[in-house]
C-alpha cells in the first residue's frame, strides 16, 4: 500500500532511518496511536502564545514528557514528539484546527481533498417522481419580473420556475485548493521542526514532500 511504503526508508549510519514528513506523521498516528492534548503539552512545557516549535521539542526531550497516546501501551517516543509539535502548531501554520485535520488525514493515509476532475454542475434543488418518470421540482414565481420572456402569459406552466443550485464551482475549486495549500504549508513547518531540532531517536526526517500543487500534472 502507498501509504505504508512512506513509512519505510533506508538505514543510515546512526542507525536511524530515513522518512518523509508525510510518512512519519502516518506512523505516529496509524502505527503508534498517537493523540493530540493540547492541555497536557501547555501543562508540561509551559507553552505559550508566540514560542516557536523548536523550544517547544526542546523542552518536551528535556522533561521526558509525552503526549497521551490512547493505545493499551505508551507510544513510541518519537510518535510523542510528532503528537506535541502538532499540538503546537503556531496559527500562523493553522493553528490547533490545522493540526486536528493534519492528525486525522494522517490517520486514515489521506491528503486533503483538492477536487480533483471537478465540474461546475447547475442541477434542480430537488427531483421529484411520478409514473412518468423523475422530474425537478417547480415552485411558483412570486417576482414576475424574473420570468422570460416577461410578455409571454397565459400558458399552463406560466408562473412557475424551477430553483437550481451551483456545485463545484470555480470558487468551491480555488477554496479546496487553498486548504491544500494550507496543510502543504503546515508540513513544511512539520518538517523543518524535525530536521533542524534532530529530537527523534529513530528517524531522520528527509526533504521529500506531497506534490505541492497535484492539479498541475492532473
Amino acid at each position: 500500500m502507498k501509504h505504508m511504503a512512506r513509512m519505510a526508508g533506508r538505514q543510515v549510519g546512526s542507525g536511524k532511518r530515513e522518512i518523509g514528513i508525510r510518512g512519519l506523521l502516518e506512523w505516529a498516528f496509524q502505527r503508534e496511536l498517537a493523540s493530540l492534548d493540547f492541555d497536557e503539552v501547555a501543562r508540561e512545557t509551559g507553552a505559550r502564545p508566540g514560542v516557536g516549535m523548536e523550544w517547544i521539542m526542546m523542552e518536551r526531550a528535556r522533561l521526558g514528557c509525552r503526549v497521551d497516546g490512547g493505545g493499551k501501551s505508551e507510544p513510541h517516543h518519537d510518535a510523542d514528539m510528532v503528537a506535541g509539535a502538532l499540538a503546537v502548531l503556531p496559527e500562523v501554520y493553522g493553528g490547533r484546527r490545522m493540526a486536528v485535520q493534519i492528525a486525522e488525514l494522517a490517520r486514515s493515509g489521506l491528503c486533503p481533498d483538492w477536487m480533483a476532475g471537478a465540474r461546475a454542475r447547475c442541477e434542480p434543488v430537488e427531483w421529484k417522481r411520478s409514473k412518468h418518470g423523475r422530474f425537478a421540482y417547480r415552485e411558483q414565481c412570486r417576482d414576475m419580473r424574473s420570468r422570460w420572456p416577461a410578455d409571454q402569459v397565459g400558458g399552463r406552466d406560466d408562473g412557475y420556475w424551477c430553483p437550481v443550485r451551483y456545485s463545484d464551482t470555480a470558487r468551491d475549486v480555488a477554496a479546496a485548493r487553498r486548504r491544500y495549500l494550507g496543510w502543504y504549508g503546515a508540513l513544511m513547518a512539520l518538517r523543518s521542526t524535525f530536521q533542524a531540532g534532530g529530537h527523534l531517536t529513530s528517524f531522520v526526517v528527509t526533504d521529500g514532500m506531497p506534490p505541492q500543487q497535484p492539479w498541475k500534472g492532473a
